[in-house]
Order: C-alpha cells, then sequence, then structure tokens
C-alpha cells in the first residue's frame, strides 16, 4: 500500500509504549489470534526485532494459560498474574475452537524464538483432539478434563462450523499447510471432518438448492442453520482441494472445490438478498425461499468470513465472479456502515435507514478490509500455496520450509 512512513511510526509505538505488565484478565484466544498473531506477522514481513521481542514477551504470559493437568489451554489469563481459568457462562468447560486455534502462531514463535515449548505444548491439542474425536471427524464444540486419570473428555453434543468449532477445522488444514505439507495427522484430521460434512452436515435449500453446512444437535438432529462465521469454509475447502496430497484433480479435491464454490455462492445470497446489500449474522433455511433473517440476529459486525473465501477462490481459481462479489460486497459496506471516523456495525441488515452503531470490531481492519484489498491486488506478494498461511486473524506466516 505504500505506507511506510505510517509503518514505522507505528513500529516506534510498540517499541516505546507497548507493554502487557499491568493487563489483567484476557481471552487466550483471542489475544492470540490478534495481538500475538499481529505482532509475529509484521515481524515476519518487516524483519524488525522490536516485533519479535513483544511477541515473546506477550507469548510468555499468555502461554501460562497452558499450565494445566491435560495440557489444553484455559480460556482466560491475567497477564499480570499468570492465573487462568474458563468461563462460568460456559460450564468451566473448554471451547473446542479456542483451544485449537492457537498453533500456528505459536509455532511460529517457537521457530522465530527457539523456544520449543511454545511448540510442543500447543501442538498437544491436536494430538488430544486426534485421539478423542469420533468416526465422523466432526468435533463437539466443548472439553472438559479431569476424567479417569486427567484424561479429556466431551461434555457437549453439539457440532457446528459456526461459532464454538469454526476455527478448529480452519488450523487442520492451515496447520498442514504451515508445516510444508509434511505432518499427516493434521491432513488426516481434515479429510475426515469433511468426509463428516459431506455425509451428515451438508444440505440443500428449497426451492433454489443453496448448499450450507447445518449445525449437528444432541441425537444426531440437525438445526437447518448456518452462521456467517461458517462461510470461512469456502476458502478453506478450496485450500484443502489445492493442496491434497493426491492432486487437484483427485476425486476427493473435485468434491471440496465443488462443495467450496457452491458454499460460497450461498454466503455471497446472503449478502445480496437483504434490503442493505450486507448478511445477517446468520440465516435459517427454512420457508419456501430457500433462508430467512431470524429476528433473533438480523446485525452485521463487519464480519469477514465472506471476503475471505471470495479471497481465496480468485487466487485459487483464478474465477473474476469472486472480485464482482466482493466489489459489491465492499460497495455495501462503504454505502451503509461507513463513519465519519471508521466503520460502524449494523443492527438490522434489512433496515437501510438505520444508521450504523459506534462499534468497530479490529477484525473489520485486520480481516475484511484487508481480503477485500488482496482481492484486487493481483500484484501481491503473498502467495497462499506456496509461500505463506494467514491465521485465523488473517494475519499472514511464511511456511517452514523443514
Amino acid at each position: 500500500m505504500g505506507m511506510k512512513d505510517e509503518f514505522w511510526e507505528a513500529r516506534d509505538w510498540v517499541r516505546d509504549h507497548l507493554s502487557h505488565d499491568k493487563v489483567g484478565d484476557v481471552s487466550g484466544f483471542e489475544t492470540t489470534i490478534r495481538s500475538l498473531g499481529g505482532l509475529l506477522s509484521a515481524y515476519d514481513l518487516s524483519g524488525d526485532k522490536v516485533f519479535l521481542e513483544k511477541a515473546d514477551d506477550l507469548g510468555a504470559k499468555l502461554f501460562k494459560a497452558y499450565n494445566t493437568p491435560s495440557g489444553l489451554p484455559k480460556g482466560s489469563v491475567n497477564l499480570k498474574t499468570g492465573r487462568a481459568h474458563n468461563m462460568n457462562w460456559n460450564g468451566n468447560a473448554y471451547i473446542v475452537a479456542e483451544a485449537a486455534t492457537q498453533q500456528i502462531e505459536y509455532r511460529y514463535l517457537a521457530k522465530a524464538t527457539g523456544k520449543e515449548d511454545y511448540a510442543k505444548k500447543s501442538e498437544k491439542v491436536f494430538d488430544i483432539l486426534d485421539k478423542i474425536t469420533p468416526e465422523d471427524g466432526l468435533l463437539f464444540e466443548k472439553l472438559k478434563d479431569g476424567g479417569e486419570n486427567g484424561a479429556t473428555f466431551i461434555t457437549a453434543s453439539k457440532s457446528s462450523f459456526g461459532a464454538m468449532g469454526d476455527s478448529a477445522y480452519e488450523y487442520m488444514i492451515k496447520l498442514y499447510v504451515q508445516g510444508g505439507r509434511k505432518e499427516e495427522m493434521y491432513r488426516k484430521m481434515w479429510d475426515k471432518a469433511m468426509n463428516g460434512v459431506h455425509e451428515q452436515l451438508l444440505q440443500k435449500s428449497t426451492p433454489n438448492g443453496l448448499t450450507y453446512i447445518a449445525d449437528r444437535l444432541n441425537g444426531g438432529r440437525l438445526d437447518h442453520k448456518m452462521d456467517h462465521l461458517a462461510c470461512f469454509m469456502g476458502g478453506s475447502l478450496a485450500l484443502g482441494a489445492y493442496t491434497d496430497p493426491s492432486g487437484i484433480d483427485s476425486s476427493r479435491a473435485k468434491r471440496d472445490l465443488k462443495t467450496a464454490k457452491a458454499l460460497t455462492y450461498t454466503c455471497y445470497q446472503m449478502y445480496a438478498r437483504t434490503q442493505t446489500g450486507i448478511s445477517p449474522e446468520f440465516v435459517k433455511f427454512s420457508g419456501g425461499n430457500d433462508f430467512i433473517v431470524p429476528s433473533s440476529a438480523p446485525f452485521y459486525i463487519l464480519r469477514p468470513e465472506v471476503v475471505e473465501a471470495f479471497y481465496y477462490l480468485s487466487v485459487l481459481t483464478g474465477d473474476p465472479i469472486y472480485r464482482e462479489w466482493g466489489w459489491e460486497v465492499f460497495q455495501s459496506i462503504e454505502k451503509y456502515c461507513k463513519t465519519k471516523y471508521g466503520y460502524g456495525s449494523l443492527h438490522d441488515v434489512n433496515e437501510p435507514s438505520m444508521k450504523p452503531e459506534d462499534r468497530m470490531e479490529s477484525f473489520f481492519l485486520a480481516e475484511t478490509l484487508k481480503y477485500l484489498y488482496l482481492l484486487f491486488d493481483p500484484d501481491s506478494e503473498i502467495d497462499i500455496l506456496n509461500k505463506h498461511v494467514f491465521n485465523t486473524e488473517a494475519h499472514p506466516f511464511k511456511i517452514f520450509n523443514n
């Protein structure tokens, strides 16, 4: 973008003012993917050790969440005292998406600092999941430890590619890519889960046959809804297809790429069919017009997953339709979300006269705008097949060559 003066100004602020010494309780997951991931990506792209030093300091504080009997990281950690705990609202359980969406960051931090514990302890989460994942490969959203001999066990029966489940699957395929496509366990977990998706969760709407991924509830009953969050699967399925060990022309890769395209078309429709051209938090697949915007979730908090899918499919397939869709989405965001000093969330995507709220998540800058920018940047140095892997917050890291 050519904003080098602004970058160095920000670097100097990080060097002179950024401190985590007096910070209390934070989400280990959110702080890892946003703050730690951002610092590490800045180091990876610039080579400036200021970012690595600050990342190591933050990582050491966050990493105290891993001091548990099972090795699963607690959900919240106090950066000042090191005390960590899970959340009461969640029955003190571990959330699978949170525990399994920190490994890209800690593996990179281990490699950059030489402190192997960052990698070993974070990778143990997937060793645990690999042992307890059901035959269909579909993870359950809550875990507890303290079973027989301290074993980890499943404590909730919902499987979802939306909230609380989503990025655990994303990191299966991305850890495989980050490691140079050599760590078979991650690839096997991914392929097993994708078989489960196609056999159990993938559905078609009425009357137009839109493809979506349903949630599975207790007893195997399906909840025919799909979160905006689940639209990341368009990109991840495409990435999985193009990195398939059997090749892009294999039957499995063709299946996954076909689903990626169909799912992303549905996600585009989640935008195109509202009065603002912006998607709600989730849709329900019911009635006779494919899906509805439920009264419980008509809002949009500037989420990135749909434009993320556009970016992956645009880069990997070369199909210009994804830029067309991305441009439509960008124009709608500009029209309905832009404020004097930033961008705001929408309370109801079917109320175009309502003004945006005074709230902007950091992921709007880190992900939504970044993926839109990259979608229209044909000369980007980012290479998602051969050189880079994005963490779940869209911070790019170079893959490991050995």
